[in-house]
C-alpha cells in the first residue's frame, strides 16, 4: 500500500478484505455444485419429521427453557438420538414419550399432564391471580374505611385554616372564624 493513504485505509482495508473473502469464498464454492442435484440430509425424511415433531414436545433437561430440537447440549443430542432409534425400531410416538417420562419424569414434557403432582404447575398462575386480586380488594376496602374514619373539618375550622394559609396571624384567624356564622 502507498504510504500517503490515510491510516484507517492502511490498517482497516486489509482485514475487511480478508473478512469479505472468508465470507464469500465458501458460498461461491457451495454454489459450484450442479444445480438441481440436492444431496439428501437424511435417509428417511418421514422419520426425521416424526423425530422433529417429538423433539419439540420434549424439554432439554440441561437448558430447561429449550426443547431438545432447539438445544445443542450433549444430553439433548442423546435424547434426539434415542427418539430416532426408538421410532426407527417401530415404536409409536406415545411409546417413546412414555419411555422418556418413565426415565426422566414429567419434567421432560413441555406440557405435563394434569395430576396431583403437577397441580401447582397448572393451578399456580390462577392461584396467584385470584390471591393478588383478593389482596388488592382487601387493601382498597381498608383504605376506604380509613378515609371514612378520618375526622372532617367544620366550616369554621376550614375558614381558620384558610386564614392561616393566607398569612393571617393565629389570633386574627380565630377572630375571622368567630365572625362567621355556624350552620
Amino acid at each position: 500500500m502507498r504510504a500517503d493513504r490515510p491510516v484507517f485505509v492502511r490498517y482497516l482495508m486489509a482485514p475487511l478484505f480478508a473478512a469479505w473473502v472468508a465470507v464469500m469464498v465458501p458460498g461461491a464454492l457451495h454454489a459450484a455444485v450442479e444445480p438441481g442435484t440436492a444431496v439428501p440430509l437424511v435417509a428417511d425424511p418421514a422419520l426425521e419429521a416424526e423425530v422433529l415433531e417429538l423433539s419439540h414436545k420434549l424439554r432439554c433437561l440441561v437448558c430447561q427453557n429449550q426443547s431438545i430440537a432447539e438445544s445443542n447440549a450433549p444430553l439433548a443430542i442423546d435424547l434426539r438420538n434415542q427418539v430416532r432409534e426408538q421410532l426407527a425400531a417401530g415404536k409409536g410416538k406415545d411409546d417413546v414419550l412414555e419411555y422418556l417420562v418413565d426415565r426422566y419424569g414429567d419434567f421432560v414434557l413441555y406440557e405435563p399432564p394434569f395430576k396431583a403432582t403437577t397441580f401447582l404447575l397448572w393451578g399456580g398462575p390462577a392461584l396467584l391471580l385470584f390471591g393478588g386480586a383478593g389482596w388488592l380488594a382487601f387493601r382498597l376496602r381498608r383504605r376506604a374505611r380509613e378515609a371514612a374514619a378520618e375526622p372532617h373539618l367544620t366550616d369554621a375550622e376550614r375558614a381558620r385554616a384558610g386564614a392561616l394559609l393566607a398569612g393571617a396571624t393565629p389570633a386574627a384567624a380565630d377572630q375571622s372564624s368567630a365572625e362567621e356564622p355556624r350552620s
